[in-house]
């Protein structure tokens, strides 16, 4: 979603489409440092490539060094982990193998749906250290995509960029003085909408059962404890002041009562139930369509 009289550019990274909006067009120096940011993040943390960091501690147990930032992700994880009781984890890559999202892309189940290994038996995390009790498949996921949109204004504003707009794929971070009103994706129909949301200088993140969606009833969003896709929720949106909160909290929503993370999270958030009921919190400020 390009920001109306705003300069794009447009890139493909960590398997998705991303877009970013400026005043004026980035130049050749700016652009290159943009992409490497993305390209290191998904060398260190992508389960689809074999040459990853992450891809090395599915093959063996072992300690590594995650670069910057990896402590701002175990301490979203480890709190949302807890606050789920287990239902949340990082460790959920093997359970999404197990149903066929791997690295082949082969999207045919191996088998029955399997539970991810439990954070106390196999991995001790602290800040940028990990160190695994046997081989694990780290999925970060469920924040990730937040954490690269904030690492990306980060480097806009180390270039005196203040005013942009950071969008991977409807996951996005906006800093100006005009909100950008933002359409919400209809979790049926991708083009329509089902309201729309004023954005001002403030991340809004969203997860849809239908993105990433393959053979019946089979979607990314997985409860770790069972290994089975969430089948009450369809679609979350939540915003808060940086990306990597609103991503990893947008996926919370599927397995944990709101009212919960408000107590340890400052957000706001829209939940759309499998019946089609949406619910959202006292501050949302956006409009539902009827």
């Amino acid at each position: 979603m390009p920001h109306p009289g705003w300069d794009s550019f447009a890139f493909e990274g960590i398997g998705t489409a991303w877009e970013i909006s400026t005043p004026e067009p980035l130049g050749p120096a700016v652009r290159s440092r943009l992409l490497d940011v993305v390209a290191d993040y998904d060398g260190c943390y992508s389960r689809f490539r074999t040459d990853s960091l992450v891809a090395r501690l599915a093959r063996e147990a072992g300690t590594v060094e995650l670069p910057a930032g990896a402590e701002q992700l175990e301490a979203v994880f480890r709190t949302l982990y807890r606050l789920s009781g287990g239902t949340m984890s990082p460790l959920v890559g093997s359970s999404l193998e197990q149903l066929g999202y791997g690295g082949d892309y082969a999207l045919v189940p191996r088998g029955p749906a399997a539970a991810a290994p439990r954070w106390e038996d196999v991995l001790e995390w602290r800040g940028r250290t990990l160190r695994t009790a046997s081989p694990v498949v780290l999925d970060i996921g469920a924040a990730g995509k937040g954490q690269l949109v904030d690492m990306l204004a980060g480097a806009l504003r180390a270039e005196g960029v203040t005013e942009y707009l950071v969008d991977g794929s409807g996951d996005m971070l906006h800093s100006g003085p005009v909100p950008l009103r933002v359409g919400l994706e209809h979790p049926y129909d991708p083009a329509q909408a089902i309201g729309v949301v004023g954005l001002g200088s403030r991340a809004l993140c969203a997860s849809a059962a239908n993105r990433r969606s393959w053979g019946d009833g089979l979607h990314h969003v997985l409860d770790a404890a069972t290994g089975r896709p969430v089948d009450t929720t369809v679609a979350t949106w939540t915003m808060a002041d940086d990306a990597l909160t609103a991503d990893a909290l947008a996926t919370a929503l599927f397995l944990v009562e709101p009212a919960v993370l408000e107590e340890e999270f400052d957000f706001e958030w829209l939940r759309v139930a499998s019946d089609g009921r949406a619910s959202f919190s006292q501050g949302f400020e956006g409009t539902l369509f009827t």
